[in-house]
């Protein structure tokens, strides 16, 4: 596709390729999807440089020509260059997160740093900048629409946050520090990948499958037949496997060897150490943030965020830690007294708390996971999803069967709003493998925009739930859907984006706003009225009793100190790691990680939901911004209270109100005016507390 500014071509093919490999072609395919099958590694390389040349060429023309800076010549013509290497970039990166290789590790490796130097280049750029700081200076001038102002505006920060007002040697400098950064977290990110593919526990015989539910057996038996062990059962460290393990497996030695396993990753000395990478990357930001002008890292990378500062985020996080830790005591007491109850009488310790904390739950609520599961398979929480998004937001979603796939697994959705009108393509890709790194995130292999023609988005969930063999339902966890919703939710604010420039759609929000659609989406899936329509047996189709329904929500906040601590001590000390003093080195994230913990009361029966060596968080668009997900929680809690008070979740005008305010805007509007155009009003912390179930 090809878009002609006049005096500037661009286009999403790169014509100086071979015309043998894919990114030189036209992509006549359902909906322009990848024509996944015909990539091949060795087609990256070329295309990215490629790409690089021709994003190069594009910069130089709008750079050298003579006119003065004007919207269309400057912002609108930065927003549509580089569309080829925009293009190769979204296949690359999604395939290296959900199906990877070596090769393909390979050529991440060294594309890292080169990609860095290029944006750098851009974005220190003296006379692009100068153009930009031109039209800045006369917005008010200019007759600009309400987005139009905030693309100049963030292209303006854009540049200033990346280096382009200091001197030639800090932006040669920041420009190396950029580069470095790309190298190291690459590299750190490989290193969890591959202790994860690296480890695997074989369970042989009824002794050591003692405790596990029949579905948690057929995916170990899976994973096992995946492997070539045909009759044993495997658990591996993907979340599902090693958490379901954990859960309910009655062997404590073998709790403990996995846990160790877990918490490990990124720990061990060898290639794979992440130790060391973790020292280099926190010093290199904490030079760039001195560079920058800001005290620590946290100051810098805050600055534009809702929160602000590192005070106003630890603020909010010490208000909901102190009750946490406080109803910790009560569950450990619980939990040991439990456990005592069945001849065990050593200290409950981390691997030992989701296993008698199942128990407990059965004891106090008479529930349990396997109880539940049966009426949560995989595919009647897809459908929820899907429905949720209908009622919502009149949205219908149709496989596509001719679509091309990256995995065979995957399946793609034509996404179409109530008169009919394609809206976006979904891809969901759902199941654990080797070549996927762990976790579950939302992306895009193109996001929306409306600038010199309407594009409309291709959206990916991608999660890792145990597979189990064909013919065979998924049953997965109550915390399984949640985190289904939850993507599903970000999937959305892409889907349903509704802006002019690419750069302002979809999830390019502030990190403490992203969070939001996704854990608001998430109140649907466990509200009563909810449930009662899709959670329905696997088998016949019965939906959950009454008893059942009523026991779950009564269960609602069952062990919310744990899930509250184990997560806020990631939070807060990500949040300690990023505003360290940047005279002051840390030499050892081991011991600064264990030194945070003691300084704030970390309860030892638990550890960080993320340990420092595998936080790949933070070595992402997350650091010194883990706190997002709680200050998002502030506003999903209260937000969701909008449909309470119209008497149904489902309620149509507070619906319209969510898509315009909040799913559809984007970028395109401060986040703390998109909420109160939602809301009426800024959002209240007591709705947090209230759904944690902590006293106000």
């Amino acid at each position: 596709m090809a878009y002609n500014l006049g005096w500037l071509d661009v286009s999403d093919r790169l014509v100086t390729l071979d015309s043998a490999n894919p990114f030189e072609q036209t992509w006549e395919t359902p909906f322009g999807l990848p024509p996944f099958e015909a990539i091949k590694p060795e087609h990256f390389p070329p295309a990215f440089e490629a790409g690089l040349e021709q994003h190069r060429a594009n910069i130089e023309k709008i750079k050298s020509q003579p006119d003065a800076a004007t919207l269309a010549n400057t912002i609108d013509a930065l927003e549509m260059a580089g569309r080829g290497l925009n293009r190769v970039s979204k296949v690359f990166f999604n395939l290296s997160g959900a199906h990877t290789n070596d090769a393909l590790q390979e050529i991440e490796r060294d594309m890292a740093p080169k990609l860095a130097a290029h944006s750098s280049a851009i974005f220190l750029d003296q006379t692009l900048f100068a153009r930009i700081k031109y039209l800045h200076g006369r917005m008010a001038e200019l007759g600009l629409s309400e987005e139009q102002a905030r693309m100049l505006d963030r292209y303006q920060s854009w540049f200033k946050r990346a280096g382009a007002e200091l001197n030639d040697a800090a932006r040669a400098r920041v420009s190396e520090i950029q580069q470095q950064l790309a190298t190291l977290s690459t590299r750190f990110n490989q290193n969890v990948l591959a202790d994860e593919q690296a480890w695997h526990m074989v369970l042989d015989g009824e002794e050591e499958l003692a405790g596990l539910s029949d579905s948690l057996r057929e995916a170990a038996a899976k994973a096992a037949t995946d492997m070539g062990l045909e009759g044993k059962h495997v658990i591996t460290l993907a979340r599902s496997s090693v958490e379901g393990f954990l859960t309910f497996s009655a062997r404590r030695d073998l709790r403990e060897e996995a846990f160790e396993a877990w918490g490990a990753r990124g720990a061990k000395p060898g290639d794979t150490d992440n130790r060391g990478l973790l020292v280099e990357i926190v010093a290199l930001r904490a030079e760039m943030a001195k560079l920058m002008g800001f005290d620590t890292y946290a100051d810098y990378t805050l600055q534009e965020t809702m929160a602000k500062t590192p005070d106003a985020v630890n603020d909010l996080l010490l208000k909901v830690w102190e009750p946490a830790v406080a109803q910790v005591a009560e569950e450990r007491d619980a939990l040991a007294a439990l456990a005592k109850s069945e001849g065990e009488n050593a200290e409950i310790a981390p691997w030992d708390w989701r296993y008698y904390s199942e128990k407990q739950r059965k004891a106090q609520y008479d529930l349990d996971e396997a109880e539940l599961s049966p009426y949560l398979s995989l595919e009647n929480v897809i459908n929820a999803a899907f429905e949720t998004a209908n009622k919502l937001f009149g949205l219908t979603f149709t496989p596509v069967e001719t679509a091309p796939k990256y995995h065979k697994d995957c399946r793609v959705f034509d996404v179409r709003d109530g008169d009919g009108k394609h809206v976006a393509v979904f891809i969901g890709d759902y199941f654990a493998r080797s070549s996927k790194r762990s976790g579950a995130w939302m992306s895009g292999f193109r996001g929306q925009r409306k600038l010199h023609g309407e594009v409309r988005p291709v959206i990916v969930n991608v999660m890792n739930f145990a597979a189990v063999a064909p013919g065979e339902d998924v049953l997965i966890s109550f915390d399984d859907a949640e985190t289904l919703f939850h993507e599903f939710g970000h999937g959305l604010h892409g889907m349903l984006s509704d802006v002019t420039y690419g750069s302002l759609s979809g999830t390019n929000v502030t990190r403490d706003f992203v969070e939001l659609p996704s854990q608001l989406f998430e109140h649907w899936m466990r509200h009563p009225k909810a449930l009662e329509r899709f959670a329905r047996h696997h088998k016949t189709g019965e939906p959950m009793p009454a008893d059942l329904l009523k026991r779950l929500q009564a269960a609602r906040n069952f062990n919310q100190g744990f899930s509250t601590v184990e997560y806020t001590a990631s939070a807060l000390v990500d949040m300690a790691l990023h505003a360290h003093p940047a005279d002051k080195a840390i030499e050892d994230v081991e011991a600064f990680e264990t030194a945070t913990l003691e300084k704030i009361g970390m309860p030892k029966e638990i550890i960080m939901r993320h340990r420092l060596p595998h936080f790949m968080h933070i070595t992402g668009g997350y650091a010194a911004g883990y706190y997002s997900y709680l200050w998002s929680e502030v506003m999903d809690a209260d937000a969701f209270g909008a449909f309470e008070e119209a008497g149904d979740i489902y309620d149509a005008e507070t619906a319209k109100r969510l898509k315009t305010n909040i799913y559809a805007v984007g970028n395109k509007r401060d986040p703390e005016e998109a909420y109160r155009g939602f809301r009426g009003r800024g959002p209240e912390i007591e709705s947090l507390m209230k759904k944690r179930g902590f006293a106000v």
